[in-house]
């Protein structure tokens, strides 16, 4: 990737630098979002001046007409139009949406009747089945996951699929070139920008990913997510043995990249921006070395933005199904294969992809993450409900 590189350094990607003043709560990654401290500083600094907050938390600031937090007030045109789909398209959506969840789980509990799920502790899930179990459950998972974005008004999704020919090094020989042709990838690393991108993926390509331990629990979801093979996250597991997430996403990654049949992961970056920038990625999908293949999300708007960033969730799936179109589109980035140098250095292999994905996507490289998103929403609260 050397000739691919010299081309990215000569037209770098932008670069938004964290804010180093609120280290100091990273030690509350565990606050849940979008309440409030009365006593955080974050919040009565939020008070005072919310317009150089959201300088500070750009990445995480919505920009449609809805405004912050979805409360914004809209013009007379958009109330009208609001008013229009929850009378109509509101309720036929949700009844069309938990229709086609219902019929996959009940898919799901066929294909997976007198089957033993995996009982290790972060990777309990079917994704182990073959034959025609497994056929199944990524066949309809496709499917019906195309069918829910369908029904929740994203009639098309554009997507490019970019030429490899520009990404492998004119040193390279020919046998080079066919060997890692033959390479298969281990893992996507995609932007995050809503929970939709999930569903997204699942048509697509119907990977693994990383989930908090309690969605194995969700009623319908709990066993979907096992299906798909996610790595749950455990935090307040203390035993020993435990061998930590990115272990097992290593050897999650490992496994894909060596097994035609395994499914691949799905690595995010952090937490989900506005979709105009480009968090940082953790080492999970680069300790294995082996290659990867970059995705760039975006979803186009000009009323309600998809983007799952400071507004909460139920009111983010009201809004986002009384859009009557929602867009989405696209970018495949042809596989990344890393050099050596990128394989012995983990981190150096994740900053080159993130360094690519922004260029290709023009995405805002920020250093900020889920501690800096906490501090915002907290501060968002305080201003818009200063007695709470």
């Amino acid at each position: 990737m050397e000739s691919e590189l010299k081309d990215l350094n000569s037209k770098p990607a932008k670069i938004q630098q964290p804010d180093t003043t609120h280290d100091d709560t990273s030690s509350k990654d565990d606050r849940p979002l979008l309440k409030a401290d009365s006593s955080s500083t974050a919040a009565a600094a939020a008070a005072a001046n919310i317009h150089e907050l959201e300088k500070k938390f750009a990445a995480y600031v919505r920009n449609d007409v809805y405004g912050t937090m979805g409360r914004g007030e809209l013009p007379l045109k958009e109330k009208i139009m609001l008013g229009i789909s929850l009378v109509t398209l509101l309720s036929l959506r949700i009844v069309f949406g938990m229709s086609l969840v219902v019929v996959y789980y009940l898919i799901c509990r066929i294909c997976t009747m007198f089957s033993a799920p995996n009982q290790e502790e972060e990777e309990e899930g079917y994704a182990h089945l073959g034959g025609w179990r497994r056929a199944v459950i990524v066949r309809s998972g496709r499917f019906l996951s195309r069918s829910l974005l369908f029904v929740v008004g994203f009639y098309w999704i554009t997507e490019t699929h970019k030429d490899s020919a520009n990404t492998k090094e004119n040193s390279k020989t020919e046998g080079t070139h066919q060997l890692e042709e033959q390479e298969r990838p281990g893992a996507i690393v995609s932007n995050h920008v809503s929970y939709l991108d999930i569903l997204y993926h699942m048509s697509s390509s119907f990977p693994s990913f990383v989930a908090k331990r309690s969605v194995a629990k969700i009623p319908l979801v709990g066993l979907i997510s096992k299906c798909l093979g996610c790595v749950y996250v455990q935090r307040e597991s203390k035993s020993s043995d435990f061998k930590g997430v990115a272990g097992v996403v290593t050897d999650r990654v490992r496994e894909a990249h060596h097994n035609g049949s395994a499914p691949m992961m799905l690595l995010f970056p952090g937490t989900t921006t506005n979709g105009d920038y480009l968090l940082s990625f953790k080492t999970g999908a680069f300790l294995a070395g082996a290659p990867v293949v970059p995705v760039i999300l975006k979803y186009p708007y000009q009323r309600f933005s998809p983007a799952w960033d400071s507004i909460t969730g139920v009111r983010h799936v009201v809004f986002l199904l009384c859009q009557f179109v929602n867009h989405m589109e696209v970018t495949h980035l042809p596989t990344y294969y890393p050099s050596q140098q990128e394989k012995d250095d983990p981190k150096l292999y994740a900053n080159n992809v993130r360094r690519l994905m922004a260029t290709e996507g023009n995405l805002i490289m920020s250093d900020i993450g889920l501690a800096e998103k906490r501090i915002y929403h907290a501060a968002l609260n305080a201003a818009i409900n200063p007695g709470s």
